[in-house]
């Protein structure tokens, strides 16, 4: 982010005074290359804190990649029915909802960091008892602690990141866990086949384990991230808040405007802590903006799912073996090529989407896979998911509902996934896979409605502008608001 003449250096406004010194708005005279040093150090620290937070995203993703290959090799070994397969594959992420659920409160109880390490231990526990289960029962116990742990993972990663980082940078560094999942997607395809040589007996159980590993670089994480800021205010904890702000953020002077800024937002905090059965009520009976968030972050979440996306890649091997590939190491050499495609382009659109804002890249990606989706239809017949949805559900719920409200749509995802990956091959059976895939299309084709009607734009904005935003009806029926209107709102909501 650099220096223009009469530019901005974050969002502060400057004026080139010479070669070598800046003046601020306030008249403040700073070394050019000190302000310029305290830039890059913070958005180095941010980065970092934003990638040691998503490697539980690793887990989850490795966890969809490597089954997908793993279930041909347990079929074979174990013996299971194709009912069965379709439980084993989509409980996951029904039982995903118990740690999504607890995620929320559990964050609010011990911080985003910790209920971080406890996602971690409680997947690692899951991964080591399937890798070793002698038989279905096991593994479904296993399955069971895979799931809670990545219930909680997936729903406090996003939160975390959304509340360390600086407004202008929001969108793409959310997107991190989103980058996370599908290279550990690809891990996981890589896996089935580096690993499809060996035994039966062995194969499918070296690729579980091996899901195992990055729990050594979440330990590693843990010593290196801070606690998030907002959490540490709920906590009154406001210095220990303010030294995580000055880490977090380029420019040393806004860091007490930021810190008021959030104070205000979790001020009932100051008054005293907030009843859990309060914050339920404000979920259950929500004014009209906090049911216009619920609406969005929770249907955002559901039309991901229900279009398929994760189904597509547990089964993928399926997928591919209906369209004519035969040979076992070349089904999985195929599900390859299509982890790698799909972060190339996760990277792409998280590249884009502090740029082009988070509807357009919604339009994009909705159409696009509604137009993909039916001409997979057709070809099944006759023979890519994105990050933008976390990015959303995690920024737009305010301060006092934001764990507990992301964990709800976190729960809609969870169990939209699981009753789609849990009924494909027997839909497919019925309706054979090309129709599966022009009901995904049709599903995905009123995703684009929803987008246009429920998600409004909120990139440049902070998370209390975001928050200000969903007060205002016309607003979030997709129309655009600019920052002077959400100070206008803010005003308002004051006087």
């Amino acid at each position: 982010m650099g220096l223009q003449e009469n530019g901005s250096v974050g969002f502060k406004k400057y004026r080139k005074m010479d070669s070598d010194t800046i003046e601020d708005d306030d008249g403040v005279f700073v070394s050019y290359q000190d302000n310029v040093n305290q830039n890059s150090s913070s958005r180095r620290y941010v980065m970092a804190c934003a990638i040691f937070a998503s490697l539980n995203s690793v887990l989850l993703g490795y966890d969809v990649g490597v089954m997908s290959g793993a279930i041909i090799f347990i079929q074979e070994d174990l013996k299971i029915t194709e009912v069965q397969e379709e439980i084993l594959v989509g409980i996951l992420s029904i039982i995903s909802l118990l740690g999504s659920l607890a995620g929320g409160k559990t964050s609010d109880a011990i911080g985003r960091k910790w209920t971080m390490a406890f996602a971690a231990i409680v997947f690692q526990t899951g991964a080591a008892i399937m890798a070793l289960s002698p038989s279905f029962t096991l593994l479904m116990v296993g399955r069971l602690f895979a799931g809670i742990g990545i219930g909680f993972g997936i729903m406090i990663a996003p939160v975390y990141i959304a509340e360390i980082s600086p407004t202008v940078a929001r969108g793409s560094l959310t997107s991190f866990p989103e980058i996370f999942v599908n290279f550990g997607i690809l891990l996981g395809y890589i896996s089935n086949y580096a690993f499809s040589g060996l035994p039966a007996h062995i194969s499918w159980r070296i690729m579980l384990a091996v899901g195992i590993l990055p729990s050594v670089f979440i330990g590693f994480a843990l010593l290196v991230i801070p606690e998030s800021p907002r959490w540490l205010v709920m906590q009154n904890r406001i210095d220990d808040a303010r030294m995580v702000l000055l880490k977090t953020n380029e420019n040393a002077s806004e860091i007490e405007e930021r810190l008021a800024e959030i104070q205000q937002a979790a001020s009932f905090v100051n008054a005293g802590k907030f009843e859990e059965r309060a914050v339920w009520r404000d979920l259950l009976y929500p004014s009209p903006g906090v049911r216009r968030m619920l609406i969005t972050g929770c249907g955002i979440q559901i039309f991901q799912q229900i279009t398929g996306i994760d189904a597509t890649v547990y089964y993928s091997p399926t997928i591919f073996k209906d369209a004519g590939i035969e040979d076992e190491a070349q089904l999985l050499a195929a599900t390859v090529a299509v982890g790698f495609m799909k972060t190339i382009f996760i990277l792409f659109a998280i590249f884009l989407i502090d740029k082009a804002g988070r509807k357009p890249l919604l339009y994009v990606s909705t159409i696009g896979m509604t137009a993909c989706l039916f001409t997979l239809g057709l070809t099944l017949s006759t023979l890519g998911d994105g990050p933008v949805c976390w990015v959303v559900s995690s920024e737009i719920f305010p301060l006092k509902l934001r764990a507990q409200a992301s964990a709800i749509g976190a729960v809609g995802s969870r169990v939209s996934s699981g009753l789609v990956a849990m009924s494909f091959l027997s839909v497919s059976r019925a309706i054979t896979v090309g129709g599966t895939f022009f009901v995904f299309a049709a599903l995905s084709s009123l995703s684009i409605a929803f987008v246009y009607k429920c998600v409004p734009e909120t990139k440049g904005k902070s998370l209390e502008q975001i928050e200000m935003l969903f007060q205002n009806e016309r607003a979030w029926e997709g129309g655009e608001v600019e920052l002077e209107d959400m100070q206008h709102l803010m005003k308002s909501s004051e006087s």
